[in-house]
């Protein structure tokens, strides 16, 4: 009778052991292989790996990767709390806030890529418009500052919404006398803000930058559609260079070693980031 809880769990662990572990399997056993068409595969070892490593296209993605997330991170946390914060607490503007923040996430990550497509062209677009305006050349097609810079905004606009919802969520579930016990103390609004609000909203942040990491090492579609990671590489993140070497160049072998490379990057990058959250937000805790 106690293993019974078990039995309601079979059908999901074999969903996703078929949807997840045996493809992982599989791309395990093609990292180990060379895989050329018109050639017979054959077993090469690490050999795949040592070559993605060393290639300077992929230091270039794994670059611009860390450098595109550390930008998302350090935006979209702040924006994000700070504009959940700014959401009124009741009233008729609360449903207006929140329809108006699930638009944006609503919107597939390829049309997201197409909007700002058209929103960015030289010809019809209103951003080169408002550049000149100011007396600033702007061409995303171009110019790899503006192609890096546009990707970036366009991200931020995508999923900063997600951010304020979760620190939202967070903020509505933090007792209202913690703020009235403040207040008897004469506590300013940062001493409020730093002792009774970051510390209830450890969990929700841990959240919201874990999803976010996460989410900013997967983006393809989006530059993809917008740049095409141009011009040049400036826009080739970790995504872009798997596919291109998987299924652009043909080279199966590498391109299941580099997704291998890529999945345990974020693994990593997220245990440890969690570790660190989870540390300062103890740290945070007993202090207060």
């Amino acid at each position: 009778m106690k293993q019974r809880p078990w039995l309601f769990l079979l059908p999901a662990l074999l969903l996703v052991s078929i949807s997840a572990f045996i493809p992982l399997m599989t791309v395990m056993n093609y990292s180990q292989l060379t895989l050329l068409p018109g050639t017979q595969p054959y077993f090469s070892g690490l050999e795949n790996f040592v070559a993605i490593l060393q290639d300077p296209a992929f230091q270039g993605a794994l670059g611009r990767q860390f450098l595109f997330s550390f930008l998302v991170l350090i935006t979209e946390i702040p924006l994000g709390l700070g504009l959940a914060l700014c959401m009124p607490k009741d009233g008729p503007g609360v449903g207006v806030s929140l329809v108006l923040l699930g638009i944006p996430l609503l919107i597939p990550w390829n049309v997201v890529g197409i909007i700002w497509r058209v929103f960015t062209r030289s010809d019809i677009g209103v951003l080169p418009e408002v550049f000149e305006w100011v007396g600033v050349t702007y061409n995303v097609s171009q110019f790899t500052g503006d192609a890096w810079w546009t990707v970036l905004a366009m991200d931020i606009w995508h999923w900063t919404p997600l951010v304020v919802l979760i620190c939202y969520a967070g903020l509505q579930a933090i007792p209202e006398e913690y703020y009235m016990a403040a207040k008897i103390d004469r506590a300013s609004p940062w001493k409020t803000f730093r002792y009774v609000t970051l510390p209830n909203l450890r969990g929700v942040l841990i959240i919201a930058v874990l999803l976010r990491l996460m989410d900013s090492f997967k983006i393809y579609a989006e530059p993809f559609v917008l740049t095409g990671g141009g011009p040049g590489n400036a826009t080739t993140f970790l995504s872009t260079y798997t596919s291109r070497m998987a299924i652009g160049g043909f080279q199966m072998g590498r391109g299941a070693a580099t997704s291998l490379i890529y999945f345990f990057i974020v693994i990593l990058l997220s245990f440890v980031i969690y570790i660190i959250m989870l540390n300062l937000g103890q740290g945070a805790g007993e202090e207060s």
